[in-house]
């Protein structure tokens, strides 16, 4: 392994104004450096820590303010085809990563930009699903499990379905039903 040292703090402490968030560009930053010195070293592949739980808030973050239906998925090729990424702890919840990590003694290292400003969009999604599992315990399994059973001609993707040229079997009789005199 290697630990590559790169000061980001300072780019993104320049560019981005008191009281905005900084995930945007940090994470730019981070995944440019990580990028690079995949180049530097010829690797194509890399492992990042994302979990189960980083997973449903990204899905839920990029639904409620981006308007998109994506996450991250365990295996990513990379936009120009050199690399891919991988995610082995992304059907792994947070707490027993964390509970494990505790067991083994791992050091934290810590980061005063990541999750430490007020009113991160990704923190209220994080406590928003934390209390959907206190009220429901195993929700947030199940919600997981649905990023991993997608039905593309249940949703309204046209990109993803062939909504125009739907047509019923031509064997079928056809019936109408007029939903306005029910």
């Amino acid at each position: 392994y290697h630990i590559v040292e790169k000061d980001t703090y300072s780019v993104v402490k320049e560019k981005i104004p008191e009281g905005k968030t900084t995930c945007s560009l940090c994470s730019r930053l981070r995944r440019g450096t990580l990028y690079t010195f995949a180049d530097e070293i010829g690797a194509t592949k890399m492992a990042l820590g994302h979990h189960r739980d980083d997973i449903l808030e990204t899905f839920f973050l990029n639904m409620f303010y981006g308007g998109t239906l994506k996450a991250m998925p365990p295996k990513l090729r990379a936009d120009d085809g050199r690399n891919v990424v991988i995610r082995p702890l992304a059907y792994c919840n947070e707490a027993d990563i964390e509970a494990y990590s505790q067991l083994k003694e791992f050091p934290i290292i810590p980061c005063n930009l990541c999750g430490s400003q007020e009113n991160l969009q990704r923190q209220v999604v994080k406590e928003m699903l934390q209390d959907w599992e206190r009220k429901s315990p195993g929700r947030t399994e199940i919600m997981f499990r649905a990023l991993q059973n997608v039905v593309p001609s249940q949703l309204a993707d046209r990109n993803l379905f062939d909504f125009q040229s739907l047509k019923i079997d031509d064997s079928a009789t056809p019936r109408f039903l007029d939903v306005m005199n029910l």
